[in-house]
């Protein structure tokens, strides 16, 4: 049974919400996220990464940064830039990228349901990489990135989904990457009480995106437990922010790979080793793998299209992963690549950048590029199930949910 509770949200006033909304902290390096903000001074980047307004003698981690955080959030809600909704509320979150459109709701989940497992995680999270963030809730006393949760889709929740969808947006902008951002306000009891009601008849959510932030959320959640050994479980910081989507409404990209050397093989000898264990055929295009155990390479600026024989396909839910497969049978025997996470021979490019991109990279700093099947929402679910750990870098999912447009005072 999950607990996906409505919340009182903090959240921009429609003048300038085009111009706070922001892409994930995460998504950017320091100098990157200076020019952001400089770009546009109203970017609720300048408060999730509030370095940008020191210079670069100011350490990123520094307290002062944390402090200056603070400081911003609170002089955007004396302003008004932002406005607080007095009643708890569900919100409807759709993002429409390439005419395509997956609609949330924005809600709050259960520190306990992460901690039981009702939420299934599907990797682990690194403590140094958490620290950032619970400093950075802790010190706001706010949640200000939600979580990209996922459910198996329900009819009860897309009716009112649908129901909503019919009123008049509080937002509809289009922002700078050309996705449409729209949010609609459940605040009727009726719906709230059917949503959640809805959501206490599934039996497991599953972390999408934003491990680290869940992590954090939670560890800033206990902290407060145990600094008020009397709660009672209703109060906020029990809580974290999320946006809950239907699997049906989902779609993973795929999670490509480029390789800086080839481990001191010719390339007729590496494609020799490989067609031990995958039928290799020369493309005269690029190759997008349309299938699962499907693969494309680009060698010597040439395209090849890989396919596992059948004795490496597994039924297993992590074995069977098509980065799995790449993994066991090439990068680790042919190029001694063990640890994909620490190797710096490796590296990886989201499937939104396209397979030009591989292409440029292999012209670039690199020497060898593979194209992906996207993992499937599906096999998400069976490796969260199963209590196992996807590969590193398995799934990228567009569109990104942006920061700022719903905050979550703890």
């Amino acid at each position: 049974m999950a607990t996906i509770k409505p919340f009182e949200c903090i959240r921009p006033d429609a003048a300038c919400v085009d111009q706070v909304a922001a892409l994930p902290y995460d998504v950017y390096n320091r100098e990157e996220a200076v020019a952001e903000v400089k770009r546009e001074p109203k970017s609720f980047l300048k408060i999730d990464r509030a370095e940008t307004q020191f210079d670069d003698s100011v350490d990123t981690y520094a307290p002062e940064v944390y402090a200056k955080a603070k400081e911003l959030l609170e002089e955007a809600m004396a302003d008004g830039t932002y406005i607080t909704d007095k009643e708890r509320a569900y919100y409807i979150y759709a993002l429409t990228m390439n005419g395509r459109t997956q609609t949330g709701i924005v809600a709050c989940a259960s520190i306990d349901d992460y901690q039981n497992n009702v939420i299934k995680k599907h990797e682990n999270t690194r403590a140094e990489k958490e620290v950032d963030r619970i400093t950075h809730v802790d010190t706001l006393s706010a949640q200000t990135g939600p979580i990209f949760l996922a459910y198996r889709a329900n009819d009860t929740i897309r009716e009112e989904v649908a129901k909503a969808k019919e009123n008049e947006p509080l937002y509809d902008f289009v922002s700078n990457d050309d996705i449409r951002h729209q949010v609609w306000k459940i605040g009727d009891k009726e719906s709230i009480d059917k949503i959640q009601h809805a959501f206490e008849t599934i039996d497991s959510i599953y972390i999408a995106d934003g491990h680290h932030r869940a992590a954090s959320a939670v560890k800033v959640g206990q902290k407060r437990r145990d600094a008020n050994p009397g709660y009672t479980g209703n109060e906020e910081f029990n809580y974290f922010l999320s946006v809950l989507f239907p699997d049906e409404e989902l779609m993973i990209l795929p999670y490509n790979r480029v390789i800086k050397d080839l481990n001191g093989y010719k390339p007729a000898a590496l494609l020799e080793q490989i067609s031990q264990y995958f039928d290799v055929a020369l493309s005269n295009e690029q190759v997008n793998p349309e299938n699962k155990s499907e693969f494309g390479m680009y060698l010597e600026g040439k395209w090849y299209k890989l396919i596992a024989h059948k004795d490496i396909q597994k039924s297993h839910p992590v074995d069977g992963l098509d980065v799995a497969i790449l993994q066991q049978y090439i990068l680790t025997p042919l190029f001694g690549i063990n640890d994909p996470k620490t190797d710096k021979r490796i590296d990886f490019v989201g499937g939104i950048r396209g397979l030009g991109e591989l292409e440029r990279r292999c012209n670039k700093d690199c020497v060898l590029a593979f194209s992906m099947y996207a993992t499937s929402i599906g096999e998400l679910f069976a490796v969260s199930d199963a209590n196992l750990l996807m590969p590193p870098k398995s799934t990228w999912f567009e569109p990104k949910l942006r920061s700022g447009i719903f905050i979550h005072k703890i």
